[in-house]
């Protein structure tokens, strides 16, 4: 394989964030003159931006580059591929599944119509700054559209506009501007100490790519402090602990669809950013990883503990939602080539599963009319058995059980902590993942097992298998999710370019 990653100019990087802001706009404009559609017009944005990010995908594995636009401040190499097409693909899952959820959730509500204009043009505008975010190579731009992808998240969280819903998309709003803003402290930081240094003199600074360079030169305090406050910055946005307070709320009262999205593509956001920053000062100053262990070992079991507590099914995912990222952050905070592959792994695979398993819940309560206690339902899996079916893949795969996919990035990080010689942070990452597996176990059996019983407005005998847009959208991600673990190398050419070239920026 070629090693030498080329870099070309293009506009692919301009178009993969403007597409869906443009059409995020219209789509907000559009519900004023035809409220009949919202859908088509959502679908048809997130499917062009999804062939703007297969296109850009091809290029960066077929040619072994990068692409870049004006003067190098617009970056997508094989990791903001990867991001770009997660975030788009989920979109479009996600786009198919609220085509019924949606407006049977705000039934005879009269504000539906701009209400459904609201919510896909939301969606698009997210979109399109979360693809800001992986395609900017500033590091003042990349606060600023981190910024944009929250403000766009906290209207989707409180789109219902319930008590529970404002104040959890206020606690999201507060607690990740104000964590963003350490992150922002630590890249000043970073700027200012490298900017001092006469190697730097006349390299841009400001960009991400020059960072290895200044990495190898900046005094080690200066690195560790800023180091720390970025994972306080980013690691909010991703929902490690102690950072995680506004992850549960948020999860918990948006919309099905959303919970999938702030699981699938939100928090990893906040991973991509560190694997910008943190992951290039690791390889460099060895007390990083160790520091990354620690906090990651401390949100895998904080999460798994605080999940086996709920009886909110929603609420028990986000929480597993915390432990799961811990794995995530774990691998990227290694600094070598194969805990940032087995971190982007199992950010690949979480998207998968974990967008499946909050689907799957959003059928459940679209099933039974708004249930979501375990304590309310039982014996389900008769009445929905499709529903039954893709909860039980996303529960194994998050489980680490093989063939899904979840088992074949986490055996990867195993590696890659006891390759770092952390032999007791990886007994800690098997243990968080045998009790995940356990939890899920039980969550599957007082849900589809045992006798039927509902405790809501649908009766019991009354409920069944949901729309089929909504299980074409859980059956799509419960195919990928197996596929993924039966056939892993479908996924190494994009993986193999995206840890090479965070490793390139490291070698600076």
């Amino acid at each position: 394989m070629q090693n030498v990653i080329q870099t070309k100019e293009s506009l692919l990087p301009l178009l993969v964030f403007l597409v869906p802001t443009a059409m995020g706009v219209i789509t907000l404009l559009i519900g004023r003159i035809r409220r009949e559609f919202h859908f088509e017009w959502a679908l048809l944005g997130l499917l062009g931006t999804l062939a703007v990010s297969v296109e850009i995908t091809r290029q960066i594995i077929t040619q072994n580059c990068v692409l870049t636009a004006w003067n190098e401040n617009f970056y997508v190499d094989g990791l903001s591929a990867l991001m770009e097409i997660l975030g788009c693909g989920m979109g479009v899952i996600i786009v198919l599944y609220s085509f019924r959820y949606i407006p049977h959730r705000l039934r005879g509500d009269p504000a539906l119509p701009s209400k459904l204009s609201l919510y896909y043009g939301l969606l698009l505008l997210f979109l399109g700054m979360m693809n800001w975010t992986c395609a900017t190579n500033n590091i003042v731009m990349l606060y600023v559209s981190l910024e944009f992808t929250t403000l766009a998240t906290a209207f989707l969280v409180v789109f219902y506009g319930s008590r529970q819903s404002l104040e959890a998309g206020y606690k999201y709003l507060v607690l990740v501007t104000i964590g963003v803003l350490f992150g922002l402290v630590g890249l000043c930081l970073i700027y200012s100490a490298a900017s001092g240094l006469p190697q730097m003199a006349g390299r841009r600074i400001l960009l991400i790519t020059e960072l290895g360079s200044a990495a190898k030169l900046m005094p080690s305090s200066v690195v560790l402090l800023a180091c720390a406050l970025l994972v306080a910055g980013f690691g909010t946005k991703a929902g490690l602990v102690p950072f995680h307070a506004w992850l549960p709320d948020a999860h918990a009262e948006a919309p099905a669809p959303i919970s999938a999205l702030l699981s699938g593509v939100v928090i990893k956001v906040g991973a991509y950013a560190l694997a910008r920053t943190v992951a290039i000062f690791a390889a460099t100053y060895p007390a990083v990883p160790v520091f990354m262990a620690v906090m990651c070992s401390a949100t895998m079991l904080i999460g798994i503990v605080m999940a086996w507590a709920q009886d909110d099914v929603k609420r028990l995912l986000a929480f597993h939602s915390v432990s799961q990222m811990g794995y995530i952050a774990e691998g990227m905070g290694m600094g070598t080539y194969l805990g940032i592959y087995a971190g982007l792994f199992h950010l690949l695979n979480h998207t998968l599963f974990k967008g499946l398993l909050f689907l799957a819940i959003g059928a459940v309560i679209h099933a039974t009319g708004g249930l979501r206690r375990m304590s309310q339902m039982s014996g389900l899996g008769a009445k929905i058995p499709v529903v039954a079916l893709c909860f039980f893949t996303g529960a194994l795969a998050m489980g680490g059980m093989p063939p899904f996919n979840g088992f074949f990035s986490k055996f990867t990080l195993f590696l890659a902590v006891t390759q770092r010689h952390l032999f007791w942070a990886a007994v800690i990452s098997i243990a968080t993942s045998l009790l995940t597996l356990a939890c899920m176990a039980h969550v599957a059996y007082k849900i589809f097992w045992g006798p039927l019983r509902v405790e809501g407005p649908t009766p019991a005998e009354e409920v069944k298998e949901v729309p089929r847009t909504m299980q074409a959208a859980m059956l799509i991600l419960a195919i990928l999710t197996l596929a993924v673990g039966v056939i892993p190398r479908l996924t190494y050419p994009l993986l193999d370019n995206a840890t090479r070239c965070i490793m390139k920026i490291v070698a600076g």
